[in-house]
């Protein structure tokens, strides 16, 4: 091998190198995820695989610095395989989105996570919750001026959580309101989202600064 093609190898890798961290540099800006005791992961220190996730995540719209990114990406393997379930059980099941989001909440408060209540809180409210509803919630209290369906998912839910048992009147009640398809629906959203709590927990991911620190310990 001559000098010259010597040389010019030498600067082809250097130009590589450059390039290389050019890409890095120009994605790490835009990739802020966010954490606690996972620590908050930049795109350089990334392993193929969770790069792979980020980017789809990412092409699809998601934020790193929102949600559990951060904690996907520990395992985005199992965070491929629970999306298609979560997302089923949250916007293509049947049962109405306030009562959905009924179950979130009172598993969010269950566990004291306070990222789950603070992140579904205005969802909740644009599905139909008042404002003194998710107080009450807030408060561990039963809520006043229920309307029918509030109350028999708010019963259930409530009991299921508290006794881990639910009287064959809530069943019955629950079954009338959405049908048995809509119990093992509901039921696995709350396990759903109390895996997720439970990460959240885990990390005390932090919430945004001055957001309401409504829910900050468990029932």
């Amino acid at each position: 091998m001559t000098a010259n093609m010597v040389a010019k190898l030498a600067v082809a890798g250097v130009i590589g190198v450059v390039v290389g961290a050019a890409v890095v540099a120009t994605a790490a800006p835009e990739f802020n995820t966010r954490g606690n005791r996972f620590k908050p992961l930049a795109y350089a220190e990334l392993t193929p695989a969770q790069r792979t996730y980020a980017d789809k995540e990412i092409a699809g719209g998601r934020k790193p610095e929102t949600g559990p990114f951060n904690i996907n990406l520990r395992s985005p393997e199992m965070a491929e395989l629970s999306r298609p379930l979560g997302d089923y059980l949250r916007f293509k099941a049947p049962s109405p989105r306030k009562l959905k989001e009924i179950a979130i909440m009172l598993t969010a408060r269950y566990w004291g996570g306070q990222y789950v209540w603070y992140s579904h809180r205005q969802q909740a409210l644009d599905a139909g919750l008042s404002p003194a509803f998710i107080t009450a919630m807030a408060a561990g209290e039963r809520p006043a001026n229920m309307s029918p369906d509030e109350a028999t998912v708010y019963d259930f839910c409530t009991q299921l959580l508290s006794t881990r048992q639910v009287s064959d009147a809530n069943f019955k009640a629950m079954a009338a309101l959405v049908g048995e398809r809509g119990i093992v629906e509901l039921v696995a959203l709350m396990g759903q989202y109390t895996g997720l709590t439970m990460l959240f927990v885990v990390d005390r991911y932090p919430v945004p600064a001055g957001a309401p620190d409504e829910v900050n310990k468990p029932m």
